[in-house]
């Protein structure tokens, strides 16, 4: 997820469309929350580990 986030910023940016650069923000920052809470051992969505 984060990198699918990182890869619609550059799109976005190059291209100049907002829409994918909202989404790939979005997309970023919720792949980087996921990761830091399946680190520290919570589930997320049901899941033990999140990658």
């Amino acid at each position: 997820m984060i990198v699918l986030g990182i890869i619609l910023l550059v799109v976005g940016f190059v291209t100049g469309i907002a829409i994918l650069w909202t989404i790939g923000i979005v997309l970023a920052v919720l792949g980087v929350i996921f990761w830091i809470l399946g680190s520290l051992g919570h589930a997320v969505f049901g899941r033990r580990h999140y990658w």
